[in-house]
């Protein structure tokens, strides 16, 4: 019997004796499970069983042995045996099958708490076994107890060990999950608990499911502390779901905007120009100023805020400053409000002195500079333009943005003035008297001075002799010996130079300045120390396509044409090379050298050939002297040698004798022909010789 306790799994029946069990049948209370009455069970022979005796388990297992397999009858206990047949059968199982729920596993269910104890809470759902589920999952019910009844969900009607195994967890989600997709669907407000941060916002309990709260949907402003959030039961909108995932996103923010759209619309439809409103600077900006008007937002724009000149709007406002500013205009589509500060008092220019005429002194600091002057602010809002033919007397070019600066202060005449048009030109020059009246006087033509140099042009230099008095030397105007490309060659922006005056023009404020004047003209003799066919050791010191700059000795300089910078080894002098140099062209009016390196070894080369030339034809009139000579000789002999064989002709008798001399005569002819023809050839040669040498030094030249 304990064994057989042991090993039924039912945790309903306790191990016991028959008459503990007995009295326990007996005790237990009626109803049955589920509302169902228990039936009225016949009363078979009870008091018989009970007052029979009982076999021993000695006398069953020896009645057992005895029994052939095959013939035991496995339904026959004889302890406490009560037999029913099949019609009571039947009707006891339909009994027992009503007490019974059929469930799936997934499924929601209503169960009854029926236990309790330190981990566990045990769950009746009306099936054949009760349910376990850990006492975690009912933290929110701190005051849970027995008898309460809670929605859980069947996850397995039947695990690996038999159990039944329920999940109120489960149950929550799947319902919190429904309700959320509801209130997306409706757009109704969620209570939540925020109960941790995450990366980029906070989780959010909502019906026992965790949310995503980010960052950028708290607050309307923007929230850096996510930490205050924690532990906050908060309102919000479900604002994003994913069914995929059974994920949802939700909304504090969205909210707060509902709120103030209202509160916007009311403003709105309230709102007039002209209308004065107080409001909180929340945010400023370059631009200007964000206000909050009570739940609607303005902008107050830089140019708006002061009747004078601000850089940046935090020069005069302040955060969380309160203000009243006047409405200028509204745009009620896109909700666009712009406000004004200094509407709200009277324009600088309606309330200026009478102090303030024309001819009068005034002191202002400078607030804008542009290229053709600077703005001078003599009241707040009341701004004068010092235009620069106003600065300085002299008839210099200013540049305004290097003559002023931005926050200096200068007195200046008012020139003119006009309320209605609001504007008012400035003189500073005009604080100090016209230079140019005494002009003559104080700087008289041929007079030398000391200027400062103030501005350089590609033309020449602008040079101040004293304040309001000035000229310009031009470039050529610089030095008798030197060209240059650009004055800033010679001198720079703020230094000293001497010049003198060369002429005046009072009418048009212009003066004539010389510098290279002060000194003579050193071209007067420079033309001995450099005449045409000199040479002078020079240095290139610039060169272009058209020839070369060269540095010549008592700082004169010479141009040397590009052909004439060929080398006898038919390369070119480069820049920085140092050569030597033949005057060929000397212009003192013009103050101009042309130079010639290639003309030195030119005409080193035609000095040879013409002394080649002479050689050649001292040669060839040798030449014609001794032929001449020959050819004397020659005529002599031939007309002595004739004049013999003629006597001997006439003296010989013997005709054998007569022929060897004739014979001999011809040869001594025929000789003397060939020595003449040689002599002719010769000097005709010579002749040509000389002539093509001639010829080719004409070329030369």
């Amino acid at each position: 019997m304990e064994e057989q306790i042991k090993n039924d799994p039912s945790p309903v029946v306790n191990a016991g004796t028959d008459a503990e069990i007995k009295q326990a049948i007996e005790e237990m209370p009626q109803g049955g499970i589920e509302g169902v009455a228990f039936p009225d069970f016949p009363d078979v022979e009870s008091a018989q069983a009970a007052n029979e005796q009982q076999p021993t388990e000695v006398e069953i297992q020896k009645e057992a042995l005895s029994t052939p397999h095959d013939d035991f009858d496995w339904s026959v206990d004889k302890r406490n045996v009560t037999s029913y047949n099949n019609e009571e059968r039947k009707k006891y199982d339909e009994v027992y099958d009503k007490t019974f729920k059929q469930i799936n596993d997934n499924e929601m269910i209503h169960g009854t708490v029926v236990g309790m104890t330190k981990t566990d809470v045990v769950i009746n759902i009306g099936f054949k076994s009760d349910g376990l589920i850990s006492l975690n999952e009912f933290r929110d019910m701190p005051n849970l107890k027995v008898g309460d009844e809670v929605e859980v969900m069947v996850a397995e009607k039947e695990d690996r060990d038999g159990n039944l195994h329920l999940s109120r967890k489960q149950a929550r989600t799947t319902r919190a999950w429904e309700r959320i997709v509801e209130m997306h669907k409706t757009g109704e407000i969620v209570t939540g608990l925020v109960t941790s941060k995450t990366k980029g916002g906070l989780i959010v309990d909502v019906f026992g499911m965790e949310t995503f709260l980010p960052g950028s949907q708290i607050d309307v402003k923007p929230v850096t502390d996510y930490d205050q959030f924690v532990g906050k039961t908060m309102e919000f909108k479900v604002v994003k779901i994913n069914e995929a995932i059974k994920n949802a996103v939700v909304s504090h923010k969205a909210l707060i905007e509902s709120d103030i759209e209202q509160q916007r619309a009311e403003i709105i439809g309230k709102l007039e120009k002209g209308q004065v409103l107080e409001g909180v600077i929340k945010n400023i900006t370059d631009f200007g100023a964000f206000l909050d008007l009570g739940g609607l937002d303005g902008l107050l724009y830089i140019t708006d805020i002061s009747w004078g000149r601000i850089n940046h709007p935090s020069e005069v406002l302040k955060l969380d400053q309160k203000l009243n500013v006047v409405v200028l205009d509204f745009d009620d589509d896109k909700k666009r409000i712009s406000l004004g500060l200094k509407q709200l008092t009277p324009h600088p220019w309606d309330t200026l002195p009478d102090t303030i005429k024309e001819g009068e002194i005034v002191k202002g600091k400078v607030v804008n500079i542009e290229d053709y002057g600077a703005f001078l602010e003599i009241f707040p809002g009341v701004e004068g333009l010092v235009h620069v033919s106003e600065i300085t007397w002299a008839n210099t070019p200013i540049n305004a943005k290097e003559f002023f600066k931005l926050g200096d202060e200068y007195e200046a005449k008012v020139v003119t003035l006009s309320k209605e048009d609001r504007k008012m030109s400035l003189s500073i020059k005009q604080m100090t008297e016209d230079p140019w009246n005494t002009i003559e006087t104080q700087y008289p033509e041929g007079s030398k001075h000391k200027g400062l140099v103030k501005n350089i042009t590609p033309y020449g230099v602008f040079v101040e002799l004293s304040p309001g008095i000035g000229g310009m030397i031009h470039i050529s105007d610089l030095s008798w010996l030197k060209r240059f490309n650009n004055p800033n060659e010679y001198t720079k922006v703020g230094n000293e130079i001497d010049v003198i005056i060369m002429s005046i023009d009072k009418e048009n404020r212009k003066l004539q300045l010389g510098h290279k004047q002060i000194e003579e003209d050193p071209w007067n003799s420079l033309e001995e120390t450099f005449p045409v066919g000199s040479i002078h050791e020079g240095t290139v010191t610039r060169k272009d396509d058209k020839g070369a700059t060269v540095q010549l000795p008592y700082g004169l300089e010479g141009f040397a044409p590009a052909r004439h910078l060929r080398k006898e080894d038919e390369t070119f002098i480069g820049i920085d090379d140092i050569a030597k140099f033949m005057v060929i062209e000397f212009d003192r009016n013009d103050k101009k050298i042309i130079l010639s390196h290639s003309r030195i070894w030119e005409q080193a080369k035609a000095d040879e050939k013409n002394a080649e030339i002479k050689e050649k034809r001292a040669e060839v009139e040798t030449t014609k002297k001794a032929v001449k000579s020959i050819q004397s000789k020659v005529e002599k002999t031939t007309l002595g040698d004739l004049g013999v064989l003629a006597d001997l002709k006439k003296k010989m008798d013997d005709e054998g004798e007569a022929a060897a001399e004739k014979q001999k005569a011809a040869a001594q002819k025929e000789e003397a022909k060939k020595k003449k023809a040689t002599a002719e050839k010769k000097t005709e040669d010579v002749e040509k010789e000389a002539g093509d040498t001639e010829k080719e030094a004409e070329e030369n030249k």
